[in-house]
């Protein structure tokens, strides 16, 4: 072990900020081999020690002492022109690369890879995938999405968060719809188990044994969940839910938060509730079903219970769906809305001028 060199001066911000890139596992190495000079040499480290703890030479450790005592934090995390390895990739052949990502398609599909791209512009595929990782360019992804265009949506979406930030003294707000469809479905053959370096499976051929539709209201004041499975989705088995909402909630002002599907809106409905003026209907606007709460607690239903589970008749799945409510309702947790409507507002109007402006 050569002989002590003298501590390096530094502050307890600047030893913080060196002790967090030397930890962090987002830190490029270089910066964290540095930091660790500073921090050792601020230690009283000698050149040649901290060298060999960090299996670097000993000009490399006096290089960066110096650059930190001359421009410090800074100085640790920039190259100076000229310097490292000259890239092989002109700037405009980069430039050439996005614009043809983010501007064109082949001929024969709908978007890039990396080989078909690599191909087209003559680099390779590892050079292409270096690009777009750099740039945030993902183009085998895609999402979904659809913007209202009701002409009431100010007004509907204003109305429904009202509802959700500041709800009506003495009255229930509920979030009601019917998930339609669910099967029953029996895999050809058992799944293998989880286990490490391994997910668990499922074959991906079925049987079916019927469906079932769960007509469900979510309580937005505690999370619960009142449910009930039916074998169709019509206006009579609407009427049929509204019915068991009026017994679970009686004499309780009601308001319900419903999509504009058609049996939410028969005559016979509107007929019913018009004899009941403490049921509140509220709709969302069209292609909005987002703003409905229970649409949340639906996808959850769908990916614990349902999506995974294996089910050899119709009432096999309603007694699964009916447990989950059950466990569900015995340690609820609401769902909390915390956007404004001038929030949501903003963003569509955003989203328009966007797509306005591709269009």
């Amino acid at each position: 072990m050569g002989p002590s060199a003298e501590a390096l001066a530094i502050s307890s911000r600047e030893r913080s900020e060196l002790e967090r890139w030397a930890q962090a596992h987002s830190t490029p190495r270089q910066w964290a081999v540095r930091a660790r000079i500073v921090l050792l040499a601020a230690d009283g480290v000698s050149n040649s020690e901290i060298a060999r703890r960090l299996e670097i030479s000993r000009p490399t450790v006096l290089s960066w002492r110096e650059r930190f005592e001359t421009e410090r934090l800074d100085g640790l995390t920039w190259v100076r022109p000229g310097r490292g390895r000259k890239p092989s990739i002109s700037a405009e052949k980069v430039r050439r690369i996005i614009d043809a990502t983010l501007h064109t398609k082949p001929h024969d599909a709908t978007h890039w890879s990396c080989r078909t791209m690599a191909r087209a512009q003559g680099v390779s595929p590892a050079t292409v995938q270096r690009i777009w990782d750099a740039h945030g360019l993902q183009p085998h992804r895609v999402k979904t999405f659809k913007v209202s265009r009701d002409p009431e949506f100010v007004d509907k979406l204003t109305d429904v968060v009202g509802l959700y930030l500041n709800p009506p003294d003495k009255a229930l707000v509920l979030c009601v719809d019917e998930k339609s469809q669910i099967q029953a479905l029996q895999r050809t053959q058992p799944g293998l188990p989880l286990k490490k370096g391994r997910c668990g499976t499922l074959t991906h051929d079925y049987k079916r044994h019927g469906t079932t539709t769960l007509f469900a209201a979510l309580n937005v004041l505690d999370g619960t969940v009142v449910g009930q499975c039916q074998a169709r989705h019509r206006h009579q088995e609407f009427l049929k839910f509204l019915r068991r909402l009026e017994k679970k909630f009686p004499q309780r002002e009601l308001h319900l938060i419903l999509d504009n599907y058609g049996t939410h809106k028969h005559p016979k409905v509107r007929d019913w509730l018009a004899q009941r003026p403490r049921f509140v209907l509220h709709f969302t606007p069209a292609s909005a079903s987002w703003l409905n709460l229970i649409e949340r607690w639906f996808r959850e239903l769908t990916d614990k219970r349902i999506r995974r589970g294996v089910f050899h008749s119709v009432a096999e799945l309603k007694t699964a769906i009916e447990a989950y409510i059950d466990n569900h309702n015995q340690a609820p947790r609401p769902f909390l809305w915390s956007a404004t409507a001038d929030q949501i507002i903003r963003k569509v109007s955003k989203c328009k001028t966007i797509l306005e402006t591709l269009h």
